[in-house]
């Protein structure tokens, strides 16, 4: 398809560029663009937080609670991303997203709070997390740079995945670009294109080949790959089921045509 028609791509650019032509409104746009930058700078520390705490194991971070209990911070760490962010993608979740900016543009923002209390939700996780001390295993020589590679592929996929769902959605520029342009925020359509085109949830798939692609093994790692594969497995029927009362016969059709996480050698073409 080519790019000027692709709507992955039009609709993030045409949203740019109403965003670069804001209506007035001086505290509208600063609202807007400190939100943006917030976000964004949350965003970036989250995901570098992840990338580099996973590399070494979860064997490097900064908390520094004494055992027995820093197992149970450790648990309770890796519950609390799943479960508020879950828990926000509810219709009561969504009524409190609109309702944590004071004022007329809590529910045009809502999209980019939702980011940014992920982003942070991430970046504690990972920074907050105390390690054990224990290493099982760490790759070296040539092992090292086969799984970095698969490291790096796995994200460089989960980056595919997010710009495939709709790319001003997943990094939360959906909501401030669209208060800087006073516009109501759209979202993106129902994913059929790119790897969604493959497998419903490449997202999640993604995500959990980051989780087992690291070139350092600690029972820190264990733990939270486990947890956090299964949450990749389960958490995404609460999604589809959304989906199913959104766009009723068109995502059936999708999902008899396209298998859930594992890719078939032969597929139909989804009617969406």
């Amino acid at each position: 398809m080519p790019t000027w028609t692709d709507p992955r791509i039009t609709g993030l650019l045409n949203l740019m560029l109403a965003a670069l032509r804001p209506a007035r409104g001086l505290r509208r746009i600063a609202l807007a663009l400190a939100f943006g930058a917030i976000t964004h700078l949350a965003f970036a520390a989250g995901v570098l937080a992840m990338i580099a705490a996973m590399f070494f194991g979860m064997s490097e971070s900064l908390g520094r609670v004494p055992q027995p209990w820093a197992w149970l911070a450790n648990a309770m760490l890796i519950v609390q991303f799943p479960l508020l962010h879950s828990l926000l993608l509810t219709r009561q979740g969504g009524k409190l997203l609109a309702r944590l900016v004071p004022g007329p543009h809590g529910a045009t923002l809502s999209t980019t709070t939702y980011a940014l209390i992920a982003s942070v939700q991430l970046l504690a996780l990972f920074t907050l997390w105390t390690p054990s001390g224990i290493i099982w295993w760490r790759a070296e020589g040539a092992m090292f740079w086969v799984i970095c590679t698969a490291y790096t592929l796995s994200w460089l996929l989960l980056l595919k995945a997010s710009f495939d769902a709709g790319a001003e959605v997943q990094s939360g520029a959906l909501g401030w670009m669209s208060l800087m342009a006073r516009i109501k925020p759209r979202f993106p359509d129902m994913p059929t294109r790119g790897l969604f085109r493959v497998i419903r949830q490449p997202i999640y798939v993604a995500f959990a080949l980051t989780l087992w692609t690291v070139p350092v093994w600690t029972p820190d790692q264990v733990l939270l790959a486990t947890s956090y594969t299964a949450y990749c497995l389960l958490g995404p029927c609460l999604k589809e089921r959304r989906f199913a009362a959104r766009y009723g016969d068109r995502f059936a059709r999708y999902r008899a045509a396209v298998p859930y996480a594992v890719p078939k050698l032969t597929r139909r073409t989804p009617d969406a």
